[in-house]
């Protein structure tokens, strides 16, 4: 795959500090790999790829890294528990997670350090890399789609005027990687403002309400429903622990039924559901944090949904906020997602749930999140966004075409 025009403009760029802010499937974290290889071809550099998360940063870009650099021959040594590369020309590349912005204390930056997704990460991450790239002159590149008017968009706006800096915009069209029919079938599908994010890369203002896109449309009886399959989202908390009941064909889910129990724990949410549900097979959605999280003393809460004898259905780390508020609003735009009547609880926090002032963060201080964050971990689940799947990459095709390093000495 090589470096599509938007990309190579990006690639041209001797800027020391870059920001690109670009739609799904633009290709992104194969520019950020190619960029990592352009500056480790200079001897004894150090580099950094840093994804929101250590999991993340090993899904993305380690596997394709070392595909690329071992096509390259310009591996020397490879460490997989800390995800370090050493080159045959002394300069090193490390993978990283942003979930531990400390743990990149004391480190230098000669040749570039790279943020993917940026807008997933704390801000507080530039405040530490910084100072890494001070003395060795080294460079940075953000790059991922936009989430509100978050920190990567100030630091988008500082880069289109400020000295040494270049800000870019693309959107997933003007990637080269989608073809434009899907890209309509994804605005059909989709809430207006979700697909100016994902796939205009504009900076949409997050005010108001958080699902603007339920109404009394969304409220309607489940017609004949049949319980012997059921999906639980489900959010833990001690006061309340949150619930919500349904059923699933193939036009989407009905949630049929709701659970806010306060003053408890894990097993009393799975007895209240057994006592509801008897003999019906369950499908729960949790809060990805239960593997770790207890609201016992004796288990994590994963391991008491399993025990119960539900099938429990997680992603390994937690998807970003936005992105299951945006699958959400997406579910009711295209009428995947319908609400039974007596479910109160759910309809009111979704109706009154907004975000906070100047922010583009939940009002979690209302109390109204509970019950919508265990309807986003199922449908997210089940109906992610990014449903448009990458390109292939064939690796003899990359931009870098280059000898074999030799060795020092």
């Amino acid at each position: 795959m090589q470096l599509t025009k938007p990309q190579q403009t990006v690639a041209n760029d001797k800027n020391r500090f870059r920001l690109v802010a670009a739609g799904r499937r633009f290709g992104k974290s194969f520019l950020a790999i190619r960029e990592l290889c352009y500056f480790a071809r200079n001897p004894k550099t150090t580099n950094y790829y840093i994804a929101p998360t250590y999991r993340m940063a090993r899904a993305i870009a380690w596997e394709p890294l070392k595909e690329r650099l071992a096509e390259l021959r310009w591996i020397k040594k490879v460490n997989e528990t800390d995800m370090r590369i050493d080159l045959v020309n002394g300069s090193k590349i490390f993978c990283r997670g942003a979930d531990n912005p400390d743990s990149l204390r004391g480190i230098f930056v000669s040749g570039i350090v790279i943020f993917d997704e940026y807008a997933d990460m704390d801000p507080s991450i530039w405040t530490v890399m910084r100072p890494a790239m001070a003395d060795k002159g080294g460079h940075a590149m953000w790059i991922g789609s936009p989430k509100g008017k978050n920190h990567f968009y100030d630091m988008f706006i500082h880069g289109k005027t400020a000295d040494k800096w270049s800000a870019y915009k693309f959107t997933t069209l003007e990637g080269g990687n989608v073809p434009a029919e899907e890209i309509e079938d994804a605005r059909r599908d989709m809430d207006e403002r979700t697909f100016k994010q994902e796939f205009l890369a504009d900076w949409v203002d997050y005010v108001g309400l958080v699902y603007y896109a339920f109404s009394e449309e969304h409220v309607a009886k489940c017609v004949d429903p049949q319980v012997q399959e059921v999906y639980i989202g489900m959010d833990f908390n001690v006061d309340p622990g949150s619930a919500v009941i349904s059923l699933r064909d193939k036009q989407g889910l009905h949630i049929i039924d709701e659970i806010e129990m306060r003053n408890s724990n894990t097993f009393e949410m799975c007895d209240e559901i057994k006592k509801r549900y008897p003999n019906s097979r369950v499908h729960v959605f949790p809060d990805p944090a239960g593997s770790a999280r207890k609201t016992s003393s004796i288990t994590t809460d994963h391991k008491i949904l399993s025990n119960a004898g539900f099938n429990v259905h997680v992603r390994r780390s937690h998807p970003p906020v936005k992105d299951r508020i945006n699958s959400v609003n997406s579910a009711f735009k295209s009428g995947k997602l319908m609400i039974d009547p007596q479910c109160k609880s759910l309809q009111n926090c979704l109706t009154k749930l907004s975000y906070r002032e100047g922010s583009n963060e939940q009002d979690k201080n209302s109390g109204l999140d509970h019950m919508p964050d265990a309807l986003g971990y199922m449908v997210e689940y089940l109906y992610p966004i990014t449903k448009i799947q990458p390109p292939r990459v064939e690796p003899a095709r990359w931009a870098i075409n280059a000898p074999p390093m030799r060795r020092f000495g």
